[in-house]
């Protein structure tokens, strides 16, 4: 009898991606440029812990390079983060298969 999917289903990260609300904005520079921060991008890693990103715009405009920032260290966007997680535990738990 074959081995059931959930016997060698093996997942190695879930991400999602969270919109930083206008307050909590920030901005960073990298190779001269600097960025408005406005997506975090959460991971939740295989031992459970989260790692976040960050993604934004110039603040020049333009749409610039697809370039990860480190989020800082602050009670509201760690809260951010750990609610937007919650929030996804959620709505996986109550997925609806494939459409």
């Amino acid at each position: 009898m074959p081995k059931p999917v959930n016997d060698y289903v093996e997942v190695s990260a879930m991400a999602i991606n969270v919109a930083v609300p206008e307050r909590l904005r920030w901005t960073d520079s990298r190779r001269g440029e600097e960025f408005l921060l406005t997506t975090l991008n959460v991971r939740m890693l295989t031992d459970g812990t989260l790692a976040a990103k960050a993604y934004g715009r110039p603040t020049a405009g333009g749409r610039g390079a697809y370039t990860s920032f480190r989020v800082p260290d602050s009670p509201e966007l760690r809260a951010l983060v750990e609610a937007a997680a919650t929030r996804a535990a959620e709505r996986w738990s109550a997925h609806r298969g494939l459409a």
